[in-house]
């Protein structure tokens, strides 16, 4: 029924390892997959972890994530795309390659699907303009401000010195 954070194992059931029985019946594993994959894009890692408590055995679990694999049902080459697509332009390459790192997406994967140098460039020059109104300048504390808040935003230092170096004169070309 639940995820124990310290461990990290998933139990299935409830906690006196049974299986979890209401009144009303119950919903199958297929089912419900089958649900959470109607509404969203999701990665195999994601999914086995919205299923475990309803699973009954790791076995069940499996077959029925293998199935949904097998169909193209689940793809984590989708999921990552799909997430790639809707974070890259707020985040640089190695936040998104973290987030994904964390849903289980095989960094092959997830390399091949990042954007290119410019435009992750383009897009931490747009982050940097819309946060910050105007240049560090000569100022240092502004200046390392400016580069945490891209660093944060998992960009790399090469690109953050290319964003800051970048001529804030031309303002209407990125906002």
């Amino acid at each position: 029924m639940y995820e124990s954070e310290s461990n990290g194992f998933i139990h299935f059931g409830d906690a006196d390892g049974q299986p979890k029985r209401s009144g009303k019946p119950q919903k199958s594993l297929r089912a419900r997959a089958m649900d959470i994959l109607s509404r969203q894009e999701i990665s195999r890692v994601g999914l086995k972890r919205k299923l475990a408590p309803h699973a009954e055995s790791e076995e069940e679990l499996e077959k029925v994530l293998d199935e949904f694999a097998e169909r193209n049902w689940q793809s984590d080459e989708r999921y990552a795309e799909a997430y790639i697509h809707s974070k890259s332009r707020q985040h640089g390459k190695l936040r998104l390659q973290q987030a994904l790192a964390q849903q289980g997406i095989d960094t092959d994967i997830s390399r091949e699907l990042m954007p290119d140098k410019e435009s992750e460039l383009q897009t931490a020059i747009q982050v940097l303009r819309k946060k910050f109104k105007q240049p560090a300048g000569g100022d240092l504390k502004e200046k390392q401000k400016q580069v945490r808040f891209l660093a944060y935003r998992g960009f790399d230092m090469g690109t953050i010195q290319a964003a800051l170096k970048s001529d804030w004169s031309a303002d209407d070309e990125f906002l």
